[in-house]
């Protein structure tokens, strides 16, 4: 009986991302304790992320504890893959990517995603999927723009085909 069960929060198949089609994915809050950690595990250990005396005296933004735009970027994935990515994704392609503007400690993000190219591949049950995702923060700002393109899942997708 288990096997009938549906599963949910598993990703979208190509044929199901029509062009022009748009979402948004749910909010996330960083913390220091994200980019604390996040600035550990990859060794960006610049000033801008580490030493708030540097940020009050030589930086931009007065003291305000910035995000690293990687770590930006990785958030935006992670709503992502809990959305329409999980469990279709055969393979990141490429990107531009384009950071609009800063985003600190404490900012919520969510991501709007707009669905640019959408077409099967020449194989069977593949797909190229490429979208434009604007990062906007709690403010209704756009802090991040990129357009990845990804090799997904079709319905009838088989590995061996």
């Amino acid at each position: 009986m288990a096997d009938e069960m549906m599963t949910v929060g598993l990703g979208l198949r190509f044929e199901d991302t029509p062009v022009g089609m748009k979402f948004k994915t749910i909010g996330r809050t960083v913390t220091e304790a994200d980019i604390t950690m996040f600035v550990g595990v990859t060794g960006m250990v610049e000033v801008l992320f580490t030493n708030m005396e540097y940020l009050a005296e030589e930086s931009l933004f007065a003291g305000k504890r910035l995000v690293p735009g990687a770590l930006v970027y990785s958030f935006a994935e992670g709503l992502l893959m809990q959305t329409v990515v999980q469990g279709v994704g055969l393979s990141f392609l490429g990107m531009e990517l384009n950071v609009e503007g800063p985003t600190f400690a404490g900012d919520t993000l969510h991501v709007e995603c707009e669905v640019l190219e959408s077409r099967p591949t020449k194989k069977v049950g593949r797909g190229i999927v490429k979208t434009r995702n604007r990062v906007i923060n709690q403010r209704g700002e756009c802090v991040m723009t990129y357009t990845p393109t990804r090799l997904v899942k079709g319905r009838d997708y088989s590995p061996k085909g």
